[in-house]
This record gives C-alpha cells, structure tokens and sequence, in this order.
C-alpha cells in the first residue's frame, strides 16, 4: 500500500489535520489570487500590491514572538482552534472590499489576517512529532509539504478560474468556510496524558506577566545549536528574494503576459506543480547527513538559476516550464530541512522555534517586497526578476561556506521524546 495512504488510514489525529490543512489551504490560495487580482484590476500598480503583501508581513513578524510563547505555553489544540476560528471571521470581512474603489479595508484586512495566522501555522507543526511515531514522521512531514504544494497548484488554478467566472465574492465566501472546516477538524484531535499542552517548568509570576523571557530563551536555544540556526538561515536567505517573487508572479501574470486572474493563477499553479515534484523527490532520496548538506547547496543554485530564466522569457509555456523547476528544487529543500527540525528540536521550545524562523523569514520578505514594489514603478519586471532570483541563490554561498569549514556538525536527535513514539492516534477500522 501506498505510505501516505497508509498513514491516514491508521492515524486517525494525522487524517484530521491533513484534511483541515487541505481545505484551509485551499481557501487560502482562494483568497491570496482574489486579493491580488482585484488591486491589480483596480490600480494597475505593483506599488499596491507590494502595500497589500506588506500589510500582511508586518503582523507577522510582530505577532511571531507571542504565538512562539503562547504556544509552548497553552494547549496547542485549543490555540489552533480559536485561530481558525478569528480567521474564518477574517476572510468573510473580505467580502466588503469588492465594490470599494480605496484599498484601505484591503490593508487592514490581511493584516488580521495574518496576525491570527502565526498562532496556526507554527502549532501545527509544532504537534506533528506528538501525533506521528518517530517511524512514521519521515512520511508525515513529506506528507504534509507535499499537500501544502498540492493544495497552491490547485488553489492557484482553481481560484484563478473561479474568480475570473465567479467573481470576487465566492472566493472570499469559500476562504471563510474553509477555516470553520479545518477547526472542525483539528477539535477532533486526541491524545492521552497531557495532550497538547507541552512539558514545561513552573513559571514564577515574574515570568507570566514577561514572556519576552521565554522568548530570548528560546533564541538561546537556537543559537547554541548551529544546525537549527543554519536553517532559518536558509529561510533568511531565500527570502532575499522570496520577497519580490511573490509580487512578480502577480506582476507577470496580470502585466508583463497580460493574462489576467487566470494568468496569475496558473503561475501560482505551475509553481505549486513544481513544490509537488520537489517534495516526491525529497521522500524518495534517503541521504546521510553530510550528503543532505550538499544537496541543500544544489538546490539553492537551481532554484536561483530558474528563476533568472523564468524572469527572461518571453514564452508563457516556457516561463512556466522554469518556475515549476525553481519550485522543484524549493520542494526538496523545504522538505528535507523540515524533517531535520521536527527530529532535532526539543519539544519545549518548538513553538518558538517555528514562529523565530517564520518571523525572520517574513521580515526580510517584507524588506524584499518593499524594494520589489517601489522598483516596480520604474525597472523592468524582468530585471527585478533576474535580482530577485540571484539574491535566492546565493543562500547556497553561505550554507556551503557554513558546511564545509565545519560549521554544521550534526546534533543529537530531540524532536521525538519516547512517551510520544507510542502515539500513534486511533487505528482505522
């Protein structure tokens, strides 16, 4: 039997998760090609939409630190929960921005948005070593990546088609309904003992009222360990230019190929088909610790190369072909540094580790956008591209530096405790 099949047919708290992630996510990419689609078809600006994805990154550095804390500090369930639900909320509200001609409402919107999102996101993979065996979380992890991938290229597609036939308002209606499903979803989950409230120590006042303690704790933690360090290093790396791709393949679709919702879409799309092909190759490849470390170098110089070319060609079909390839090369390094945490993070200290590493990583985003947008005024999408694309590459500079004076020794296994390898959540049938 196929082990993903496999694996959501005897893990009853896994299958709940990876539904509600494929619905929410679903909505998300929903919501994401509405959102871009309407500022660009009312202003024409990628001044406004480096505005929009900054009002979505501000929050999510601000807000990363506290979901880091709450999270190694509450229940986890209970906190997912109450961000789906903050979230359905949300995205109904989007609804009103349709027949607006300001943007205003659209700012302040995504901004809610993604401060409820942090909360979510960092939580569910903080659970995913409590929910999966040591054996089966190889398999989960690619799992879960490879439905995050899945679910962009079908969300793209799908959401640019139906924006273009439907309108703006059946997306937003589908985004918020997509959240109710997944926290009906993650309420299902169970575990024995303490369930999802992490092992921690008694806190004194001092530290209740201050959790910016917990906080730099956390980052102590991350520092003394190199090769997690290394990661959101990565992380910090790409998102050089991360950053701007993300407004580029709205600018590209909408703009430079001039084929509207459904040509952003099929970026998007195209981009997630390639995030689907890197995370199979990353389940298949079964590499020692060094050989991991030089893959991550290769990936990092393909992913930057395609993207320069993506950025210079004047075929749609073959702009396409390299955007799936630079994703490609992201889907295995994503998954296979995402398989290194989850083993090598104490479970006390996942909540902020997951939500350091994703505040960094949107915070230069927003650097990254800001240039992006303001650029887009007056330098050709093309050129901002080719930037975008080198600056993503040379993540490799550094993660080969890094690994080749030594810097990157591998650490003891801690992601996995052994009262959490017999959890295995209810057997199927």
């Amino acid at each position: 039997m196929n082990p993903f099949v496999s694996l959501l047919r005897r893990n009853s708290n896994y299958r709940n998760t990876w539904i509600g992630q494929v619905v929410s996510e679903v909505g998300d990419h929903f919501n994401n090609i509405a959102v871009f689609s309407l500022v660009l078809s009312t202003t024409r600006s990628g001044l406004v939409v480096s505005g929009v994805m900054l009002s979505r990154a501000i929050p999510a550095i601000l807000i990363g630190p506290l979901a880091g804390v709450v999270l190694d500090r509450f229940d986890r369930k209970r906190v997912m929960i109450a961000s789906d639900l903050l979230r359905a909320v949300i995205a109904a509200c989007f609804i009103l921005t349709v027949h607006r001609k300001d943007t205003w409402l659209l700012y302040v919107l995504s901004g809610l948005l993604m401060v409820a999102s942090p909360f979510f996101t960092a939580g569910r993979a903080a659970i995913l070593p409590a929910i999966a065996s040591k054996d089966e979380l190889h398999t989960a992890n690619s799992l879960t990546q490879t439905t995050q991938w899945t679910n962009l290229a079908i969300g793209a597609l799908l959401g640019g088609t139906s924006v273009a036939r439907m309108g703006f308002e059946w997306a937003f209606a589908f985004n918020a309904l997509s959240f109710l499903i997944s926290a009906l979803c993650i309420s299902r989950l169970r575990l024995p003992g303490r369930g999802f409230r992490p092992v921690r120590k008694a806190h004194t006042e001092a530290e209740v009222v201050r959790p910016w303690h917990e906080y730099k704790e956390g980052l102590s933690y991350m520092r003394a360990r190199p090769l997690i360090l290394g990661i959101g290093g990565i992380a910090v790396g790409w998102a050089t230019g991360g950053g701007a791709a993300q407004i580029l393949f709205s600018i590209f679709g909408e703009i430079v190929f001039q084929r509207g919702p459904a040509g952003i879409g099929t970026i998007w799309g195209c981009g997630g088909i390639g995030l689907i092909i890197g995370s199979f190759i990353a389940y298949r490849l079964r590499l020692s610790f060094d050989g991991y470390k030089r893959a991550i170098i290769v990936c990092y110089i393909v992913h930057g190369g395609s993207y320069i070319l993506f950025s210079q060609m004047r075929s749609f079909a073959w702009a396409l072909v390299f955007i799936g390839l630079s994703r490609a090369a992201v889907g295995v390094s994503s998954v296979m540094n995402m398989e290194q945490l989850l083993r090598h993070v104490d479970d006390r200290y996942r909540g902020r580790v997951f939500s350091t590493i994703e505040s960094a990583q949107w915070s230069v985003m927003m650097l990254s956008m800001m240039l992006a947008g303001v650029a887009s005024q007056s330098v050709d999408p093309r050129l901002i591209g080719a930037v975008a694309g080198a600056l993503s590459s040379s993540t490799a500079i550094f993660w080969g530096w890094a690994h080749l004076t030594g810097r990157l020794p591998e650490p003891a296994p801690e992601g996995v405790s052994p009262d959490e390898i017999e959890i295995h959540g209810e057997p199927a049938g």
